[in-house]
């Protein structure tokens, strides 16, 4: 009995043994086949990705996901998106459409997936006119293979034979391409062996599928932990059977992808390289095109005979396919590395049959050599990439980008405001002004013009042409004949004269509207009452037509006030910007007369707009509660505040010329320039020697007069009585001045520098403190009444144009102060192009600011689960001031062109209907000189910079823009153009611009519905 249950237990245990044998090998089994065949989990796989889509709804989606990190994602801007919405919504722009993901979608993207959809090889930026003519197109990378057909047999052969040998194996439909599992575990054993201290190389287990997912999307694409590896291999899985279960068809797409992405080595001119036909281009110089030919001759690996061409161009493929592995050293310091692999390979692809031995002989004694790169000349600036290029930079600097090279990667198209015919047509009839007989043609050639004998070469000449939009100012046309990146419109400073009469004038009317509305509602009585200072001649003319009238409107007071005369007398002298200053008139007929500030518009007066400036200056400082009021009182505390601040201030000044002057110089060297600076007296250079060095003996006092003074002039000092006479402790520092005849800070500057070399600007400022207060003693003296009031009005006059620079801000004055002084009215403070144009603007849009749009529509990534439409909102704009204040200064300008200084364009431009357009606008001519002047101001030279000369002008109620001839350089002094040539020019233009200044406004398309994609875009 107790045998006969052993017997039965034995049975049991085998019985049990051979089910656990019969389960370990059919799992075996199943794990191989699965491994090789991949039918389960492509069913599985395939069935999550009919569940990933997208589509675009309109509005925005606050529930989007971004990339943070990934070459591919950070290349193409989509890590970038967020901030780059921000900033466009900051700026006037909404998001219209915007991608939302399927729930799976956005499932395995929270579980650390990359996002998985049919992905762009190729793309870039491009940007598009108003009527979608291509300005800009860029693709990146630059070559590559159309279609997987068109790779040649070879190339993909060398490919699968170094990096995925089973990817194509059409036996096994469903086959994951994500992983190779004899490779991978191979990997890892050797893996394990160099952890256990076996000193290997270990081989990747990577396949092109995770490669893909790994340099795309990994951070800085490197697999830097486990869990980097198992996201790349998950999500190269799931991207496998986008197509379904049957894979054959994404595996070309991979080795397709693969080939036309693969990260290179970048170079210094190009950049970042990808892609295998970017790389023959970028590391060998070789044509794409003519290496693909080469290689896909189907007698290449059958003939006996390899034409030197065909083993060069095959050993470059297969260099940079080797050197995909380290890319920057084998490309780089390591390059001999990289032929030495290359020819192993071509030893080894023999033996395994992948290539014949004709080919690998020919192509081991083809020389593969990296041009070189030191001598290449930089390709010259075309003009006709002008718009490009400002297109470009103001379209970086909107989304937020440091540089073009970033931009023009972005997966982004964007519809700009450009009419790009018509400024194909400006752009060539610009260039033709740099030729004599295109200058004649354009009657650029003659008085206040061009001479016979200018050059006109050298000419800039740019136009800049706005149209009045339900959303803003519409860029039409930005173009010059420029043949250099910079855009003078907006890139630089110009002396552009009696454009600035355009501003005063427009601030004048300003100030009289703010007067009006401040007393239009007084009684008389309350206006005999206002306390009226005798130089606020603006508020008391206002309150004096209220007094008449006390019903009067505004647009009636405002053109009563540009028919104010002034003098145009040049015989005055006028205290302002820190001294006595003379202004002339262009012409001497001018001269004596008084006329209106209406005429002195028209004809360019000066000498009317120096008086006009003043009396706008004084408004500010005597108006009720003005800044110069309390000047009236000579008890005022403020006065010795004023002063101090003007001794501080003119002494800073002086010591930032000084400290330029010496700085660099040992003492010795800046005592010699002063030495030469003082008359050869014993007793002035006693007294220089010893303000520099206060504590130097006898013997180097002798010296130094020795060294600079003949024995004879010497003869009869007592150098000892000399030394006690003008020692320091004697004389303050403002004594030591007036001996010496130096400027006394420059005395402190050069004996504070001897003891402190090491000194920097900041330095000198600090310590000087005390010794700027003390140099203006004198100033500070009851009996200096007049001497200090011209000072202090020098403060007071620099606070009024504080006030005036707000004023001029607010209306587009691009800069960051005004000189203080009359001159600014006509042009010392300077000006561009553009500001201009959008002051032109504001008149235009009745006292409105309105954005200056260059750019319409936005779209990012478009196909992709970041895809997002951005358009331009519809801006209601910041109204500046009163809007009879700009018809008022229209008309004004209106006269301009009717009887002034733009006469020669009156009736040119003509409606639809051909009658003559409202056409107004402001000239203005100036010379940019460089000026040395020497002790008290003695003018030394005077060098020219550059001329310019400007026109900025409306046309009807849509139409506005500038208008800008600009010549540089010490030649410009030969050219005696004024702005009646840029008037000349904008009438030359005539025939190529009146099509669109005819043309009705059109349709704003960007308004129209969005056209939405609701298909599956993985599977459409």
């Amino acid at each position: 009995m107790l045998r006969y249950k052993r017997v039965i237990k034995r049975l049991l245990v085998l019985s049990l043994f051979a089910v656990l044998i019969f389960f370990i090998v059919s799992a075996a089994k199943f794990v191989k086949d699965e491994t090789k065949s991949s039918k389960y989990q492509s069913e599985y796989l395939s069935s999550i990705t009919q569940k990933l889509d997208f589509k675009v709804e309109p509005g925005p989606n606050s529930k989007i996901r971004y990339p943070k990190y990934g070459p591919y994602d950070q290349r193409l801007g989509y890590t970038l998106l967020p901030d780059a919405i921000a900033k466009l919504e900051k700026s006037g722009y909404s998001v219209v459409a915007q991608a939302k993901s399927s729930e799976m979608m956005d499932q395995l993207f929270d579980y650390g997936l990359y996002p998985i959809y049919q992905e762009k090889t190729r793309t870039g930026l491009r940007i598009t006119d108003q009527n979608e003519n291509i300005l800009f197109s860029a693709n990146f990378p630059t070559y590559g293979y159309p279609t997987f057909e068109s790779i040649p047999s070879l190339v993909l052969q060398t490919l699968l034979f170094i990096e995925n040998r089973e990817l194509l194996d059409d036996t096994q439909t469903n086959k994951n391409p994500a992983v190779e599992w004899d490779r991978l575990g191979f990997a890892g054993v050797q893996l394990m062996a160099k952890k256990l201290g076996s000193n290997i190389n270990v081989p990747g287990g990577s396949t092109l599928a995770t490669q893909l997912e790994k340099y795309r999307h990994s951070p800085e694409g490197i697999t830097r932990t486990m869990s980097d590896k198992f996201i790349q291999m998950g999500s190269a899985s799931l991207r496998a059977y986008l197509l379904g279960p049957d894979t054959r068809e994404m595996r070309k797409i991979i080795a397709h992808t693969y080939l036309n992405s693969m990260p290179l080595a970048a170079t210094p001119k190009l950049g970042e390289i990808h892609g295998l036909g970017d790389g023959l281009s970028a590391w060998f110089g070789a044509d794409f095109n003519e290496v693909n030919t080469l290689l896909a001759d189907p007698s290449i690996n059958q003939s006996t005979y390899i034409k030197p061409a065909q083993a060069q161009a095959f050993r470059q493929v297969l260099s940079l396919l080797l050197s995909q592995r380290r890319p920057s050293y084998l490309l780089g310091p390591g390059f001999e590395a990289l032929q030495t692999l290359t020819d192993s390979y071509l030893r080894i692809m023999t033996s395994q049959g992948v290539i014949s031995a004709a080919l690998r002989d020919a192509a081991l004694k083809a020389q593969v050599v990296i041009p070189p790169r030191e001598n290449s000349v930089p390709a010259k600036f075309m003009a006709e990439k002008k718009t490009q290029s400002v297109l470009r930079s103001r379209l970086a600097k909107a989304i937020g980008l440091k540089s073009i090279y970033e931009l023009d990667r972005l997966d982004l198209s964007v519809k700009t405001t450009i009419d790009f015919e018509t400024q194909k047509a400006v752009s060539k009839a610009l260039r033709r002004l740099s030729e004599p007989d295109g200058a004649k043609a354009a009657g650029a050639v003659g008085f206040r013009l061009l001479s016979e004998t200018n050059d006109p070469s050298p000419i800039i000449y740019s136009l800049m042409l706005f149209e009045r939009g339900d959303k803003g100012n519409l860029l039409r046309i930005q173009t010059d004949n420029y043949d250099q990146p910079l855009d003078i419109n907006e890139g630089i400073k110009l002396d552009l004269g009696s454009t600035s009469k355009l501003r005063t004038m427009v601030n004048y009317l300003e100030i009289i509207s703010l007067i009006h509305g401040q007393f239009k509602d007084f009684s008389a009585e309350e206006l005999a009452k206002v306390p009226l200072h005798p130089r606020d001649y603006l508020t008391a003319w206002v309150i004096s037509h209220l007094k008449v009238t006390p019903d009067i409107g505004l647009e009636a007071l405002l053109n009563l006030a540009l028919d104010r005369r002034y003098s145009a007398s040049p015989g005055e002298s006028f205290f302002t910007g820190g001294g006595l200053h003379r202004f002339n008139n262009f012409t001497r007929d001018e001269n004596n007369k008084i006329m209106s500030v209406r005429n002195a518009l028209k004809d360019s007066v000066n000498l009317v707009f120096i008086r006009l400036m003043r009396d706008i200056v004084y408004h500010h400082l005597y108006k009720p509660g003005g800044i110069a009021r309390w000047m009236e009182d000579p008890n005022d505390s403020r006065r010795q505040e004023y002063l101090e601040h003007f001794a501080d201030q003119e002494g800073q000044v002086y010591l930032r010329r000084f400290y330029g002057r010496y700085k660099g110089k040992s003492a010795q060297e800046a005592l010699e320039m002063l030495t030469r600076r003082v008359k050869p007296k014993a007793s002035r250079l006693t007294m220089l020697y010893q303000a520099i060095y206060p504590d130097s003996d006898i013997e180097a006092l002798t010296a130094f007069l020795k060294s600079h003074l003949p024995a004879s002039a010497l003869a009869n000092e007592d150098i000892d009585k000399l030394k006690e006479k003008y020692s320091p402790a004697t004389f303050n520092l403002q004594d030591q001045g007036y001996i010496t005849k130096i400027h006394p800070l420059e005395l402190w500057l050069v004996n504070y520098m001897a003891g402190h070399p090491e000194a920097d600007r900041d330095d000198v400022i600090e310590a000087s403190a005390e010794q700027r207060i003390d140099v203006y003693r004198w100033l500070f003296k009851s009996t200096r009444k007049n001497a200090q009031n011209r000072r202090i009005m020098t403060l007071l006059e620099a606070k009024a144009f504080e006030e005036i620079h707000r004023d001029w801000q607010r209306v587009g004055y691009p800069f960051g102060r005004l000189t203080p002084s009359y001159a600014t009215s006509i042009g010392a403070s300077g000006d561009r192009p553009a500001a201009l144009a959008e002051l032109m603007g504001v008149l235009q849009n009745n006292g409105v600011k309105q954005p200056l749009i260059r750019f319409e529509t936005l779209h990012f990534a478009e196909g992709t689960p970041y895809e997002t439409t951005m358009n331009r909102l519809s801006d209601q704009g910041l109204r500046v001031f009163a809007p009879e204040v700009a018809k008022v200064a229209k008309d004004a300008l209106l006269g301009v062109v009717q009887g002034g200084t733009a006469t020669r364009l009156r009736g040119v431009y003509t409606d639809s209907q051909g009658a003559p357009l409202a056409v107004g606008g402001k000239t203005g001519t100036g010379d940019h000189r460089r000026q040395v002047r020497g002790e008290r101001g003695v003018l030394l030279e005077s060098q020219f910079i550059s001329r310019a000369a400007t026109f900025a002008f409306f046309m009807g109620d849509r139409f506005f823009g500038v208008i800008t001839a600009y010549v540089e350089g010490p030649e410009a002094e030969k050219y005696r153009f004024t702005s009646s040539l840029p008037v000349q020019i904008i009438k030359s233009l005539e025939p190529t611009l009146a099509p669109l200044i005819r043309k009705p406004f059109g349709i704003d398309k960007s308004n129209q519905e969005v056209n939405l994609v609701t298909t599956d875009k993985n599977h459409s």
